[in-house]
């Protein structure tokens, strides 16, 4: 018994022992809280509909075995003679663990929330929202744990605030490029593999970045665009498009006759009959007289999701085969010089 009430550094050895025996208690009740957490608590929860109490148990289960330590060290602690300042060094790591402790749970919570609820979120936005929500629930955190022990924050968010305008200005173009990337995710103007006209390129999305969009060109170059350039301009969306619209003036030679004009009508009328890339709807009209030429212009559709060039290249080989068939002669710049003599 003696030795029971020896005292060491201020304390009697029974105190420091049952100080242990707090700590250790406090242990053997984490290995109770693991053990039915695992046995009965989630059970109960796969009973239930959606995953919602499976979120919350798991995100609970570390963080409240961290408090009911810090409870134990605390009750340990608070029972032993200690110096003054010791005591308000321990007071005051306690104040910022409890939060820490909290912001732990509620980043845990919150993050796995986003990944299971958030399924109809774009996957390449995803991270990006739940690293955002992440960060305010522990600046939120780490803020008022720094409050709490009497740290000034004001004087440090000014120093941040006036750093933080200089890194805006200095990034404002990334900071404009990630919005645009958003903006591109949420509005879907296109999406990957689609086939879209922006400024002097056309070509297929390749990616979809949050600074950039990559577009492979028909040349199969590789360009890459700032994504707040594309939501500055005018894009267009080809794959969209039910069918794509093309174009085409046809100069015959000024011998032609109306009748053969009006056979050459005729005949791109009905190439859809011979050509299956493009719709039936065709308009083939005489639309006018050019410089050196009769023009007959010609407007068909090519079907949707099929190759414009390849399409446009039977089209044209087959008005070329046609045309010669029918003696149809296509014309070139020509000039009439006409000569005055002197006498």
């Amino acid at each position: 018994m003696d030795f029971l009430n020896k005292v060491l550094w201020g304390n009697s050895v029974e105190n420091w022992g049952i100080s242990l025996l707090i700590i250790a208690g406090a242990i053997v009740l984490n290995k109770l809280i693991a053990f039915l957490n695992k046995r009965i608590f989630r059970k109960i929860a796969a009973k239930t509909r959606g995953p919602f109490y499976d979120i919350l148990l798991d995100a609970m289960e570390k963080p409240v075995m961290f408090g009911v330590i810090l409870v134990a060290i605390w009750l340990a602690t608070a029972r032993l003679n200690m110096d003054a300042g010791v005591l308000d060094a321990i007071k005051k790591a306690y104040q910022i663990l409890i939060v820490i402790n909290v912001t732990w749970f509620a980043s845990k919570f919150s993050g796995s929330l986003i990944s299971e609820y958030g399924s109809r979120i774009h996957s390449r936005l995803l991270p990006l929202i739940k690293r955002t929500v992440l960060i305010i629930v522990w600046a939120i955190g780490i803020v008022t744990a720094l409050n709490n022990v009497g740290i000034a924050i004001t004087s440090i968010l000014g120093v941040l605030g006036v750093g933080g305008v200089s890194v805006a200005l200095a990034a404002q173009d990334t900071i404009k490029n990630i919005f645009g990337g958003i903006t591109i995710y949420t509005d879907a103007p296109f999406r990957l593999g689609d086939v879209i006209q922006f400024d002097s390129y056309e070509g297929t999305v390749h990616d979809i970045g949050l600074r950039s969009t990559r577009i492979i060109t028909y040349e199969q170059r590789m360009v890459s665009v700032p994504n707040y350039k594309l939501m500055d301009a005018s894009v267009i969306n080809i794959s969209a498009e039910p069918s794509r619209r093309v174009v085409v003036d046809l100069g015959l030679t000024y011998d032609t006759s109306p009748q053969k004009m009006r056979e050459a009508i005729d005949i791109l009328k009905k190439l859809p009959q011979n050509v299956d890339e493009i719709e039936a709807d065709t308009v083939a009209v005489f639309s006018g007289f050019g410089d050196s030429a009769l023009i007959v212009t010609y407007i068909y559709y090519i079907k949707k999701n099929l190759d414009t060039r390849e399409s446009t290249s039977k089209v044209n080989f087959e008005i070329l085969n046609r045309f010669n068939d029918a003696g149809l002669c296509f014309a070139f710049p020509t000039r009439t010089v006409y000569m005055q003599g002197n006498g």
